[in-house]
C-alpha cells in the first residue's frame, strides 16, 4: 500500500530517482529548458520550483540546503544570483510545461520544462560579455607589442652581425693586399731577367 506516499518511482530505486531528479534540475537552472518525458518533467518542476523559494531567500543556511542537493558551486551560483531576484515578486508558479507529443520509437509522451518569464538579459551572458570586454584591450596590447620588442631586438642584433662581418671583410681584404705586395716584391728580387741570363753565359765562354 502507498498511503501519504507522493511521488512517483519513475521505474528506479530512491538513490537512483534523487539524483536523476536533481540532475534535471540543475541543467534547467543552466540551460533555462529542458526535454523529458512528461512524468520525469511534473517530478523535476516540482523539484526545481522548491529550490527556487529556497534560493529567494538568499542567506547562508539556504545555500547549504541547495547545495545538498546540487552539488554544483556554479549552478547554485547562477540560481542564486541570476535567477532567483528575477522571481522575487512571483509567488511560486516558476516553470511551465508544454507537451511535445509522443515519441516515434517506444511512443512516451514528451514535454518541455522551461523557466517561466526569465530574461537572459541579466544573465551569465551579460556578465560574460562584459569581463570579454574587458579583457579584450589587454590581451590585443600584449599581442601587438611583444612582436614590435622581438622585431626591434632581432634588428639590433642583425645590424651588429652585419657590422661584424663588414669589419671581417675588410680585415681579410687588407691581409690579401698586403700578401699579393709581398708576392711581387718576392718575385721581382728572386727571378733574373733575360739580360742577366746573357749576359752571364757571354762571361762564361770568354773567360
Amino acid at each position: 500500500m502507498r498511503h501519504r506516499k507522493d511521488g512517483r518511482k519513475l521505474g528506479r530505486t530512491a538513490s537512483h530517482r534523487k539524483a536523476m531528479l536533481a540532475n534535471m534540475a540543475a541543467n534547467l537552472f543552466l540551460h533555462k529548458q529542458i526535454r523529458t518525458t512528461h512524468p520525469k518533467a511534473l517530478e523535476a518542476r516540482r523539484l526545481a520550483e522548491t529550490l527556487i523559494t529556497k534560493a529567494k531567500r538568499g542567506d547562508l543556511h539556504s545555500r547549504r540546503l541547495v547545495l545538498r542537493v546540487i552539488p554544483h558551486q556554479e549552478i547554485v551560483k547562477i540560481l542564486f544570483d541570476e535567477i532567483a531576484p528575477q522571481y522575487a515578486d512571483r509567488e511560486g508558479g516558476y516553470t511551465r510545461i508544454i507537451k511535445l507529443g509522443q515519441r516515434k520509437n517506444d511512443a512516451a509522451h514528451v514535454s518541455l520544462l522551461s523557466l517561466v518569464d526569465f530574461d537572459p538579459s541579466g544573465s551569465v551572458a551579460k556578465v560574460a560579455s562584459k569581463a570579454a570586454a574587458k579583457k579584450a584591450p589587454v590581451a590585443k596590447d600584449k599581442v601587438v607589442a611583444q612582436p614590435a620588442e622581438e622585431v626591434a631586438e632581432f634588428t639590433e642584433v642583425a645590424s651588429e652581425e652585419v657590422a661584424e662581418v663588414v669589419e671581417e671583410t675588410e680585415v681579410m681584404d687588407e691581409v690579401v693586399v698586403e700578401n699579393e705586395a709581398g708576392l711581387s716584391e718576392e718575385a721581382d728580387g728572386s727571378e733574373p731577367t733575360v739580360e742577366e741570363t746573357e749576359n752571364s753565359e757571354a762571361e762564361s765562354k770568354t773567360s
